[in-house]
């Protein structure tokens, strides 16, 4: 058996009782990213970012967001520290239901390889943290 060469990618659907327009003031306004994420300086729009510890206020992720679409898509190239000079892009995409919002994360390029599987494994969990948070500050709780 060969190992494979496609890009180490990490893919996330849930569904939250929330328009897409709640969703989307969830993915890029600094007040409420900072309640489930971490917070940029400024609302995420076209052009570069950086997002920092709420409680540390460390830069903890930086780089540029490539597409906003208010509502619909959300899409950024992502780096932290332990990924040294590697970037990967993050895609939300939103996606209105009856009842609230499909949201979907697509999490592509992230380092590859045996030495790199302990940073898949911390970044896979970490997003499922901070979605259950997303959850929870949409849902009243």
């Amino acid at each position: 058996m060969t190992a494979t060469t496609a890009a180490t990618s990490l893919h996330k659907t849930i569904y939250l009782r929330a328009t897409p327009a709640q969703v989307w003031a969830y993915l890029t306004e600094p007040e409420k990213l900072a309640i489930w994420f971490h917070k940029p300086e400024t609302t995420l729009t076209p052009g570069p970012y950086e997002m920092f510890g709420t409680e540390s206020g460390n830069r903890l992720m930086w780089g540029e967001v490539l597409r906003a679409d208010p509502f619909n898509r959300l899409e950024y190239s992502f780096t932290i520290a332990p990924m040294g000079e590697a970037t990967s892009t993050v895609i939300w995409n939103l996606t209105e239901v009856p009842g609230g919002t499909r949201l979907s994360l697509e999490h592509t390029g992230l380092p590859q390889g045996a030495e790199a599987f302990d940073l898949t494994l911390a970044l896979d969990k970490g997003w499922d943290d901070h979605i259950s948070r997303m959850r929870a500050a949409l849902h009243g709780g």
